[in-house]
């Protein structure tokens, strides 16, 4: 299929889950009001004589930031479960690589609505300077995001049609994000306490090289998933 056919047809998909999402606004609200409570319990269940605010901060960062992707990529094809609309959409006159794009731009949109209110409230909550890095920090969460995203959004389809889907896929998805979110902590770690950037090139690296792999693999895997 050309490219600005490809990219049309993806975007139409994305724009469909979108306007939903607007219109309805249930799953948003859900999950922000989620990350504001996982935030909350971190902030009282911690001892700030044990451990700093900038040693802690990046790990509770990016757990809320897991589960809450969680909640959100297990939406990602429920959409389509209600009058067989699944069945229409992979019926329609379109690649279904289309399909997979279009659903993976609709989820990094929906998980980066999440990690904008995440990342103030972390600076709120946890008295950590956010403003002076936020560039650099802004960079790699937007690559640790698209890694576990694009696998997120490969394992939602294939889960989708089973009875127990909202199990099985953090169960499948959970040991695909430790190598992002482990570089993720680190190089966030260094960021927050004023280190040189040079010392989380390398991490960006590996980031970056982990989203062209994944998502590769799963653009080819996609049509094969759906098939099933």
């Amino acid at each position: 299929m050309p490219l600005p056919d490809l990219l049309r047809h993806s975007w139409s998909v994305a724009a469909k889950d979108l306007l939903v999402e607007f219109r309805s606004r249930t799953a948003i609200l859900s999950v922000a009001v989620f990350v504001v409570l996982v935030l909350v319990v971190f902030n009282f269940g911690r001892d700030p004589t044990a451990v700093s605010n900038v040693d802690l901060a990046p790990s509770i960062l990016w757990v809320t930031f897991t589960f809450a992707a969680i909640l959100a990529l297990n939406r990602a094809f429920q959409l389509e479960l209600e009058n067989q609309a699944l069945d229409g959409l992979l019926l329609a006159p379109i690649d279904r690589s289309s399909i997979y794009l279009g659903k993976l731009v609709a989820n990094l949109v929906f998980v980066a609505t999440i990690e904008l209110i995440g990342v103030p409230l972390l600076a709120l909550f946890f008295n950590v300077r956010v403003l002076p890095y936020l560039g650099p920090l802004a960079a790699l969460i937007a690559l640790a995001t698209v890694g576990f995203v694009a696998v997120g959004t490969l394992f939602s389809a294939m889960t989708v049609r089973t009875r127990f889907a909202e199990l099985l896929l953090p169960v499948l998805l959970l040991p695909f994000m430790i190598p992002p979110l482990s570089w993720a902590v680190l190089a966030t770690g260094r960021l927050l306490a004023g280190r040189p950037l040079s010392e989380i090139v390398g991490w960006l690296n590996m980031l970056a090289v982990y989203d062209i792999v994944f998502v590769a693999l799963a653009l080819l895997l996609f049509p094969a998933t759906v098939n099933e």
